[in-house]
């Protein structure tokens, strides 16, 4: 069973076509990297899996269960769906311990004293101990987007969705999310992430997949996509990357 598949799915705003009949699917520890240019539909592919955006066409199955069919409570799909965008979204006026610890409590029924429990020992893991009881416009960008991945992941997700969680970010900063992310993938966490980080998607993918108009041109594992483009498209992207000294 796929840990996540995607058939035909179409996504329209108006007359705009953002996806066109893609086609994707993810094992179970997987790590798929999404790259193209700003306006590929990355982005968009990310919010209709979390069922943020409604799909056109096609179907979205999680774990082999189809969560797009009509009827399925959205609530419930994200409370197995871990998400991270761009933008840290975390609550200022709660503390970091209070931030990772709502949802355990809320929404997976945690004990305040369980939840806190996960949350120390992550926290403790990434070297973000100092900082529980801090409020998140004490941290770093870096520090929140860490903590943002953190609330993320405390409950198990089947599946963790990364939208270019280091573009706000300067190299040092985008050091420690990466270091972070690279960790989890040693851990076995399924993870779908939209990256301009080409060192990064080097790094941790299993198989980049390069979009353009909502379509994938080309897939294939690192080395083939970012040493050996077979597509003019993604040739010139590469081609872009390299002249703005992002490659």
């Amino acid at each position: 069973m796929k840990a996540l598949e995607l058939l035909n799915i179409r996504k329209s705003y108006g007359d705009d076509l953002v996806i066109s009949d893609l086609n994707l699917s993810l094992d179970k520890h997987q790590v798929k990297v999404l790259i193209g240019a700003s306006g590929s539909g990355k982005s968009t592919l990310l919010r209709c899996i979390n069922l943020l955006e409604e799909i056109d066409d096609g179907q979205i199955f999680l774990a082999g269960e189809d969560i797009s069919e009509f009827g399925v409570s959205p609530d419930l799909v994200r409370a197995s769906i871990g998400s991270v965008f761009q933008a840290f979204n975390l609550f200022p006026h709660l503390t970091v311990l209070q931030n990772i610890t709502l949802a355990p409590r809320l929404v997976h029924g945690f004990s305040k004293e369980e939840a806190e429990n996960e949350a120390q020992h992550l926290l403790a893991r990434f070297g973000l101990s100092d900082k529980a009881n801090q409020y998140p416009d004490l941290l770093s960008g870096g520090q929140q987007q860490r903590v943002a991945i953190l609330r993320a992941i405390i409950c198990k997700p089947k599946l963790l969705l990364l939208d270019e969680v280091t573009s706000a970010l300067d190299p040092v900063l985008i050091a420690e999310v990466l270091a972070l992310i690279s960790e989890l993938k040693n851990d076995g966490m399924t993870m779908l992430i939209a990256t301009h980080e080409m060192g990064f998607a080097r790094k941790v993918a299993d198989e980049v997949l390069f979009l353009k108009n909502g379509e994938v041109l080309e897939s294939g594992t690192p080395a083939q996509m970012l040493e050996d483009p077979q597509h003019l498209a993604l040739k010139n992207f590469l081609f872009a990357l390299e002249q703005a000294g992002r490659l």
